[in-house]
């Protein structure tokens, strides 16, 4: 009793504010052996007088130490405690007062019956299906609930029963659904539908069984949106995504209702979203069944393009110094996301004259937000409108050339995004084409002193018209570009100086990077016009807020080194050097989101090139950060949805859902630097062959384990991922710029 009352401290402290109390609390916690943790924690969770924060904490830590330990304490148990375990959980559900605390302990319930279910199919806990069958068809609506949400929880429950029950499974669901009573109910129900068919995926002939669940579905997707509860649409999206197959006999209401609920100005953004969403994953996941209902398609397209015109007036916009990320939960951003991804999944031969006419009519409107908005629709459906949209190309581009002079700075500012997306989805052709004019335009642009942001996105589209620009194109403009880069560059240093902005000058040295590594030998007599400056703002732009300024200075220095080769940059490169190795010095004190780290590693081995064997001196400086960074091990966990809630907000975590309410999720701040390193290490081996090999064991150590990637911690065992690959091509010149840029 003693032990139990200092185990309810305990829990209290693991929910203290205070870090230093929390922290201790948990080393505490893990230290208890995992059989004692269970029977403290279920006897708090059972204990009627227990408070509900401690209950509730109680329950969510058995849940997880179920989920990630079983194995290691569960059949240590003895049989009696097992059995104890089981009659203690079943008994909860059925006393507890508490909503919240049922619905926790319904989730123990699932964690425990999902591994107790064996390699042969068999429900190890037939108690719990008995107990199923009895809830789902008592007059207690908290039984019914807690039955539904045990279902949906773990919809594999039955095991090798399932083909048996199946007609008492559809049965159940279909009543549940028509609760008229119950709107709660209705809900779960149809969460629970949803969730059996997501586990299913696989098995045709069950989906076409259960078909005829889908409008009641659809009912109480469209009923529970007015109640303010976007689940059973998120469900919907899920299907849609995992299982579109199930959608076939119903996709023409499916897709009716999506419209209605995406048009609805009444329901929250989110909601809205994510009913276009639907359309939007089906344009993905299953093209070919929605080009068979292009009528609804195209009466989306007006949806995402109001979405695009969800704007803010914001008076200080222009002058802003520090860009925010994109706001993904936007209208504007969702809008034009999903016009990127409808157009790229059902091609340009049918999204293209569903927009173009109302791109035209959005142009010509007096309101900036609709001109804005055409833009940005214009840059969206490059990707995939391609082919239809290069036809008329020479039309788009002197129209939205057009806009660059528009009154509006955040007109002018789509129509540099415009440009620099197009730069990029038509090259080589755009360049060769319009050389002249987007040039002459951007540059003029890039005068605008009044508007700072939109003077940076002009240098940036400027960065994606030279990178794909063919050098015999560029360099009779090399003059005038040298021109105008040198005199922004002095102008935004002294303002720097002045006031402290910086985020023109941040482009405008990306930009001079870019026009050197295509020119190359023909940037030589440009050289000593840049130079100086950019050394000053490594030596001098030291303060936290301008890293990036100097990271991005760094590997504009160590391009134009490359560019003009080493017989110019070598009355330059000791001081370069000395540079770089004071920031080197100071590694371990940068923070791993640093911006500099990557582009230190990627200027060291450009250097590297430079100087070709005169390098291996400094291997011993450069080597230690180099293997720090590539060892960096990416923080992973198996998360169930519950837990999802609370990390999905996080920053820098990103989901893979592995069915059964569990996602793995990967943490990957840091695994581009790490790939950098990696990518280096290699650099490093080819250009100064026999002068590397002091190094070639602790390197092939590190990266012959990455040939396979493993999850550690026995999160997963070992797998080939499914993970998105690297997005650069792995045959790519190691020492291409990497653009930081805002397409």
């Amino acid at each position: 009793m003693a032990e139990q009352q200092q185990f309810y401290l305990l829990l209290g402290n693991l929910m203290s504010p205070d870090n230093g109390i929390r922290k201790q609390s948990e080393e505490t916690y893990d230290g208890i052996p995992g059989q004692n943790k269970v029977t403290f924690l279920l006897q708090a969770v059972r204990d009627a007088t227990g408070t509900e924060e401690v209950k509730q904490m109680a329950a969510v830590l058995l849940r997880r130490l179920l989920s990630s330990s079983f194995e290691e304490i569960y059949p240590g148990l003895t049989v009696e405690m097992q059995t104890a375990v089981k009659t203690e959980l079943l008994a909860s559900i059925q006393t507890e007062a508490s909503p919240n605390i049922r619905k926790k302990v319904c989730d123990i319930a699932a964690e425990l019956s999902r591994n107790l279910v064996g390699d042969d199919g068999n429900n190890q806990w037939p108690e719990l299906l008995k107990f199923l069958f009895d809830s789902v068809n008592s007059q207690d609506v908290s039984l019914r609930e807690s039955a539904l949400h045990i279902f949906w929880n773990f919809p594999g429950i039955f095991g090798n029963q399932q083909q048996h029950y199946m007609e008492v499974i559809k049965r159940m669901l279909v009543q549940c659904m028509q609760d008229q009573e119950n709107p709660q109910i209705r809900t779960l129900a149809a969460r629970a539908a949803a969730s059996f068919v997501l586990s299913n995926e696989g098995n045709t002939p069950l989906l076409k069984h259960f078909s005829d669940l889908l409008p009641g579905i659809l009912q109480v997707v469209n009923e529970s949106c007015y109640q303010a509860d976007d689940s059973v649409l998120k469900s919907l999206v899920e299907i849609a995504d995992t299982a579109p197959k199930y959608l076939r006999p119903n996709l023409e209401a499916t897709l009716q209702l999506s419209l209605k609920l995406c048009a609805d100005t009444n329901l929250n953004n989110m909601q809205r979203q994510l009913a276009l969403e639907v359309i939007v994953t089906l344009s993905e996941t299953a093209a070919a069944m929605l080009r068979k209902h292009t009528a609804i398609v195209a009466q989306s397209v007006p949806q995402m393009l109001a979405m695009m015109v969800d704007l803010e007036e914001d008076e200080e916009w222009a002058m802003t110094d520090e860009l925010e990320e994109d706001d993904f939960d936007s209208n504007a951003v969702a809008g034009e996301s999903a016009l990127d991804r409808i157009a790229c999944g059902l091609g340009g031969k049918i999204v293209l004259p569903m927009i173009k006419q109302h791109i035209m009519t959005m142009l010509q409107n007096p309101d900036w937000k609709y001109r804005h908005a055409g833009l940005m629709a214009l840059s969206a459906i490059g990707e995939g409108c391609h082919q239809q949209m290069e036809a008329i190309l020479s039309e788009i581009v002197s129209f939205v050339l057009l806009f660059c002079s528009d009154p509006h700075p955040r007109v002018r500012y789509a129509a540099c995004n415009a440009i620099g997306q197009m730069a990029t989805d038509f090259a080589p052709t755009f360049q060769k084409k319009f050389h002249d004019k987007v040039i002459s335009a951007l540059l003029q642009t890039m005068e605008d002193q009044t508007n700072p942001r939109v003077q940076a996105h002009a240098a940036a589209a400027l960065i994606n018209f030279t990178e794909d620009c063919p050098k015999s194109l560029l360099v009779p403009y090399l003059e005038s570009l040298v021109q105008h880069l040198h005199v922004i560059m002095v102008a935004k240093l002294q303002e720097l100086i002045q006031k402290g902005t910086k985020l023109v000058l941040e482009q405008v040295v990306t930009s001079i990077a870019s026009v050197a590594d295509t020119a190359e030998e023909k940037f030589v007599p440009y050289y000593d016009l840049f130079m100086p400056s950019l050394k000053h703002i490594v030596e001098n732009a030291v303060q936290k807020e301008l890293r990036l300024l100097r990271g991005k200075t760094i590997e504009c220095i160590s391009l134009i080194g490359l560019a003009v080769g080493k017989e110019k940059f070598m009355p330059d490169a000791s001081a370069v050097m000395q540079l770089l190795l004071k920031t080197q010095t100071d590694f371990n004190d940068l923070e791993d989101d640093d911006p500099q780290i990557s582009y230190m590693i990627s200027a060291w081995a450009r250097m590297c090139k430079i100087l070709g064997k005169e390098f291996q001196q400094y291997l011993p400086v450069v080597m230690g950060p180099l293997m720090k960074t590539a060892s960096i091990k990416p923080e992973v966990a198996l998360l169930d949805t519950q837990d999802m809630e609370n990390i999905s907000e996080d920053d820098g975590w990103e989901f893979v859902n592995l069915g059964d309410q569990q996602s793995f999720g990967i943490k990957t701040a840091g695994l581009e630097e790490k790939a950098t390193a990696c990518q280096m290490l290699v650099c490093y081996a080819k250009e100064l062959k026999e002068g590397f090999v002091e190094y070639t064991e602790q390197v092939v150590k590190l990266m012959v384990p990455l040939l396979k990637f493993y999850f550690h911690d026995d999160i997963l065992s070992p797998l080939t991922s499914d993970l998105p690959s690297d997005p650069e091509d792995p045959t790519s010149d190691p020492f291409d710029p990497p653009w930081d840029l805002v397409y």
